[in-house]
């Protein structure tokens, strides 16, 4: 479901597009009569999950109010080579405008939603859940994070502002894990706290100094095994343990089995290759 937040989102980013694309006016579209109405469908041309019916609407919102979209196949639904995405009505001139800005946002996000869905695919059974990252493409990190949701994900924090993330740097400055965290409840006990270790014995005084989550960075397989038993010992007073660092669709499984509760990977937003999808005019 797209949030409050993400909604507010859509409009300003699609605008930011087609203001990169169109400019000061389509030079090419003008060469069509302004009164000729065409009818347009956008086919899916490989297996897909999609995402980004929303920015498509908005496009064509913001180019022509005119212009009628109907959809066949919703965000989280599942297409494949050939299939209707949806059929579009409009002026022609307004449907040759917003083609390549629609086709940009829903290729993009249903790449992420499909490439999350492999992954969520690749650890089912295991009761691990698959976290996005903040390497998203700039200006589309709510767009993102909304397309993990949809090939089933979950989301980590949006940004620096809604959740803290104690990292290696923050230690140091900070003198200590224990410390760190000391601080960040002193400073924002409302919001996910989360320290990152590198180590086992890192990891014990994380546990030690109450962390409820710890994210075990690029710990190996044999170390991963080790820590969720170390942090079974601590019973209900226990983190909740995330692993990164490494993961991809051949070794998630296996990171999974270890017990983890999350896996978070980057390659979600930042790996991704374009969904491929195509727009066809028709003129009747």
């Amino acid at each position: 479901m797209l949030s409050d937040q993400t909604k507010a989102s859509i409009g300003p980013g699609v605008a930011a597009a087609l203001a990169e694309d169109v400019g000061a006016g389509d030079l090419t579209a003008s060469l069509i009569d302004a009164d000729t109405v065409v009818g347009a469908t956008v086919i899916a041309r490989e297996s897909l999950v999609l995402c980004g019916e929303e920015w498509v609407n908005e496009v064509f919102r913001q180019v022509d109010e005119r212009v009628i979209i109907d959809w066949y196949i919703g965000d989280g639904g599942s297409a494949e080579a050939g299939d209707v995405i949806c059929k579009l009505v409009g002026p022609a001139r307004a449907l040759l405008t917003g083609e390549r800005t629609a086709l940009n946002f829903l290729q993009t996000l249903s790449s992420t939603a499909t490439t999350t869905a492999a992954y969520v695919e690749a650890v089912a059974g295991t009761g691990a859940k698959v976290l996005d990252t903040r390497k998203t493409i700039p200006g589309l990190r709510l767009a993102q994070k909304y397309a993990v949701t949809c090939g089933g994900g979950v989301n980590h924090r949006v940004g620096l502002f809604d959740a803290i993330l104690i990292k290696e740097n923050h230690i140091r400055s900070a003198g200590s894990i224990s410390a760190a965290l000391q601080r960040a409840h002193d400073t924002a006990s409302d919001v996910l706290i989360e320290v990152e270790v590198e180590n086992h014995d890192e990891l014990l005084e994380a546990l030690d100094a109450g962390a409820s989550r710890v994210l075990l960075d690029n710990f190996s397989i044999e170390a991963l095994r080790e820590a969720v038993a170390t942090n079974q010992t601590y019973g209900i007073v226990g983190a909740e343990l995330e692993a990164s660092g490494n993961v991809t669709l051949d070794t998630i499984r296996e990171i999974a089995e270890t017990g983890v509760d999350y896996i978070s990977t980057g390659a979600l937003t930042k790996n991704i290759r374009a969904a491929d999808l195509s727009m066809l005019f028709r003129i009747d």
